[in-house]
């Protein structure tokens, strides 16, 4: 079992114990939609620590996309218990990442690519892009960070 989703079944018994019925049915919600996605298709997987924190950062993005549609309706009181979801949720993903210091990786990547010898143009943006999101993972906007690569290139 990775460890992201150990941790969320291990949060269980702490919200349980902890009589904190918000985080408890958050924690419950997003275990059952990934043991859904685990199970869905024609066999069973096992999803690892990336998968899950995706799977986290798309239930965040949806509460907080609903708490937006009450608030506009003027739905405060609903508006506010899905804010409190996704601030939840939120817990358990990794700390985002400056604009700052994805500069600093993808001029990292550019000058360790140059280095082994590749001469770099907007046409190899893949070959930059590659080693770039692997360390950037889900800790930053994915168009953000092609557009900080591209504008390195040009």
């Amino acid at each position: 079992m990775s460890t992201l989703k150990q941790r969320l079944h291990d949060d269980v018994v702490v919200h349980m114990k902890d009589r904190n019925k918000t985080a408890l049915t958050t924690v419950r919600n997003v275990l059952g939609e990934i043991e859904t996605r685990e199970k869905s298709g024609k066999t069973p997987i096992e999803l690892d620590d990336t998968q899950v924190t995706a799977l986290l950062q798309k239930e965040a993005a949806k509460r907080r996309d609903t708490a937006r549609i009450y608030t506009e309706a003027g739905e405060l009181e609903r508006a506010a218990a899905e804010v409190a979801e996704a601030e939840v949720i939120e817990a358990y993903l990794p700390k985002m990442l400056t604009p700052d210091e994805v500069e600093a990786i993808v001029d990292e990547a550019i000058a360790a690519l140059k280095a082994s010898g590749q001469e770099l143009t907007i046409r190899q943006m893949g070959v930059v892009m590659k080693p770039v999101t692997a360390k950037v993972a889900g800790r930053f906007d994915g168009k953000a960070v092609s557009d900080i690569v591209r504008t390195r290139l040009a």
